[in-house]
């Protein structure tokens, strides 16, 4: 963040290092926000660091120096992590290689978009999790659920008790188990299926305690170029339905379209902002590239009591 916007205020070299020594000395996070049980913060710990990275290119335009260097100096990243960066300016020399067309395609090409509202290591789970309720008649028959998933998978979202009796709806969404379970017993998952009374319910509470999260070092293999999920649902006339997905609708190998991504938005943004605000907005992002100002944009985000 701090660079991008170093680079629509054109700062100049100097500048630009100064606002992103102070982004990344005084702007560091820790995962603990999205790990255990989660809190409000894991929402908006993203939106905090990019405000820091305005507030410190703002800093660094008005003549504020930042401390440097921040990755190899006396008390910098390396000493205090324990880790080697190697060399950090041939890194991002290869990022601006991606990012400037002339080498790989720009990294903007690569982009996922979540196609339902939960963490996105979740999302060919949910997609398996869909298909096989399909072929299934009475849910009252489904006995057990086993998830195979790489190892990211299983480390965020599948492995800690929480994930398992979610209390927070940050932790429903940040809960394979659960995630994948209601997906198959409630055929959707949208905002509904993280309200405090749907992941507490006496009934998806039990089936939790008959889901099971398993590695596939396969998967892990494949990850991150295919973000996988393997999903059997066994059925109480013996019979186990499975369905892999390698690559969730919004994955960058399978892109959704336009309208999908305006349903999604939708579906989301009508409740809080109404559904012609809510119009205001996409009628605004998808016309931004020939906006003087985003200011009409802004306008339409507010959310009014």
């Amino acid at each position: 963040t701090a660079l991008a916007c170093a680079k629509l205020m054109k700062l100049d070299p100097e500048r630009t290092r100064h606002a992103v020594n102070i982004a990344g000395v005084a702007g560091m996070g820790m995962r603990q926000s999205r790990v255990g049980e989660l809190s409000h913060w894991k929402g908006v710990a993203f939106a905090h660091a990019a405000r820091h990275g305005v507030y410190s290119a703002l800093l660094a335009s008005r003549g504020m120096t930042g401390p440097a260097p921040i990755f190899e100096g006396q008390m910098g990243f390396e000493k205090q992590l324990g880790v080697s960066l190697g060399n950090v300016a041939e890194v991002f020399d290869k990022t601006k290689e991606a990012m400037t067309g002339e080498g790989p395609a720009s990294m903007i090409l690569k982009t996922s978009i979540k196609f339902w509202p939960a963490e996105y290591h979740s999302q060919s789970a949910i997609e398996a999790a869909l298909h096989i309720r399909n072929q299934i008649q009475d849910l009252s028959q489904v006995k057990s659920m086993v998830i195979e998933s790489h190892d990211a998978s299983v480390d965020i979202i599948g492995s800690e008790p929480e994930k398992w009796r979610p209390q927070s709806r940050e932790t429903a969404d940040h809960s394979l188990p659960y995630i994948t379970a209601v997906a198959l017993i409630d055929g959707e998952v949208t905002d509904k299926q993280f309200a405090p009374e749907r992941f507490t319910e006496t009934g998806i509470v039990q089936f939790l305690q008959s889901v099971k999260v398993e590695r596939n070092d396969e998967l892990s293999a494949l990850y991150a170029e295919a973000v996988a999920n393997i999903v059997h649902v066994n059925l109480a006339d013996g019979r186990t339905l499975t369905k892999r997905v390698d690559y969730p609708l919004g994955n960058a190998k399978n892109r959704l379209p336009d309208d999908g991504v305006e349903a999604k938005f939708l579906q989301l943004a009508a409740p809080k902002i109404s559904k012609e605000g809510a119009d205001r907005v996409l009628k605004h992002s998808w016309k931004l590239d020939e906006a003087e100002n985003v200011s009409d944009l802004m306008g339409s985000l507010e959310i009014k009591d």
